[in-house]
């Protein structure tokens, strides 16, 4: 047992879990959002508003909505689009479907890449707030999970 326990504490140090009060924006999302998002998401990507308007158009451009600030990335996980961020990045593993959201391709270029970048956007948002839910179907419990440390 006194073998395992440095093992054990060293790999629940490095646990998505332990990390969370740890991951901040400035300090790990946004250096992985600049590599891997910001090209179709920076800031000359439209308003979320302008994107309804037009999909189509911005899809064919390589374009989603602009997320290249806290502010902007922010909306898209806590309010007022609620769990979008986690819909479009998730893997699939804990939906009915199985089916990754449409963004999880893009956190990296293989499997292990996406799931160590997975796992940093979760301990960033907590990893009781990852839910995929739409803001009207959020509870004000599962609302205030949501942690993104700027």
């Amino acid at each position: 047992m006194k073998i395992l326990r440095p093992l054990l504490l060293s790999t629940l140090a490095l646990s998505p879990v332990a990390l969370a009060d740890d991951v901040t924006y400035r300090k790990d999302i946004r250096p992985l959002w600049e590599k891997q998002c910001m090209a179709c998401h920076g800031a000359s990507s439209p308003s979320l508003a302008e994107f309804d308007e037009n999909k189509d158009k911005y899809k064919a451009l390589s374009r989603g909505p602009r997320m290249d600030t806290y502010a902007h990335l922010a909306a898209f996980t806590a309010w007022p689009d609620s769990g979008a961020l986690m819909r479009r990045l998730d893997d699939g593993k804990h939906t009915d479907d199985g089916k990754p959201g449409n963004m999880y391709q893009y956190l990296g270029a293989d499997e292990t890449e996406r799931q160590k970048n997975l796992a940093l956007f979760k301990a960033w948002v907590g990893e009781d707030g990852w839910v995929l839910k739409r803001f009207e179907d959020i509870s004000r419990e599962e609302l205030g999970r949501i942690k993104v440390e700027e």
